[in-house]
């Protein structure tokens, strides 16, 4: 983590660095990017807030700001949802350009402002597909589209997930993630102790795709904020992982294993 974090700050460092923006049609920018946050009950209240804070300090940073200037348009279009079982997916903030620090000030707000819920089972593949969904139609042209998925559990509910991650990556979409192992594997009936090899083998894929886990609550915000960085730079970071397709190589953790534990557990 913490040569993820220099290598970020190295970026920011390079570079030297008004009103909320609607989406428009025609809009070029360099980066749509759909914030999928996780909401399930498996998360606490705390780690909710915490979440959520860390979003709002990561989109507001110095650092993020520092980051829109390496692109050739200096802005991008940042929409953040909120996810958890099949049918279980909310926008929260919908579509909004971020080239300054009103901008992203204005994006940040939006974000406090919602209401905290917290909804039942945990479906990434549902969330991976609303989130390519709202990139069609939206009146953007990025040129990078990123799904960018938090999360603390495996998919245990909608379609399969690697089947589903390449449907996405499929449609000219890089999906990064955000494994949170902030709680000792065990604690749940359904958490597993690899979640990060989960992710990488199971989750992300497309160009240049990367896990970023969470071991502890300190780590939180700098995590958040270096993943964003990085996906704004379109930077990959050092010994990231490279995607593991299920055509290609066998994945280390059973890609289904959410799903085979919720039916040992409850049967349906």
């Amino acid at each position: 983590m913490a040569c993820v974090r220099a290598f970020a700050a190295l970026v920011a460092a390079l570079l030297g660095v008004s009103a909320p923006a609607a989406a428009r049609a025609d809009t070029i920018v360099d980066v749509e990017l759909v914030l999928a946050v996780d909401v399930s009950y498996s998360m606490d209240l705390d780690e909710l807030a915490l979440q959520r804070e860390g979003y709002i300090a990561a989109v507001t940073s110095p650092e993020f700001l520092s980051a829109l200037r390496l692109g050739p348009h200096g802005r991008v279009a940042i929409a953040y949802v909120e996810w958890a079982g099949a049918d279980e997916q909310k926008l929260v903030v919908d579509w909004m350009l971020i080239g300054s620090p009103g901008e992203a000030r204005a994006f940040a707000d939006a974000i406090s402002r919602a209401p905290l819920r917290r909804v039942y089972r945990t479906s990434i593949s549902s969330a991976m597909t609303f989130g390519a969904d709202l990139m069609e139609g939206n009146g953007i042209r990025g040129l990078r589209r990123v799904i960018d998925i938090s999360g603390d559990g495996t998919n245990n509910q909608g379609p399969l997930v690697d089947v589903t991650r390449d449907a996405v990556v499929a449609r000219g979409i890089t999906i990064n993630g955000l494994p949170l192992m902030l709680k000792e594997a065990g604690g749940s009936l359904l958490d597993i102790g690899d979640l990060d090899i989960y992710y990488e083998d199971c989750v992300i894929g497309g160009p240049g795709a990367f896990v970023i886990p969470v071991r502890g609550t300190h780590e939180f915000a700098d995590a958040i904020k270096t993943k964003l960085v990085l996906e704004i730079a379109g930077i990959r970071p050092p010994a990231a992982p490279l995607l593991r397709p299920a055509s290609a190589a066998e994945p280390r953790v059973s890609c289904s294993i959410g799903e085979r534990m919720w039916m040992e557990r409850w049967g349906n």
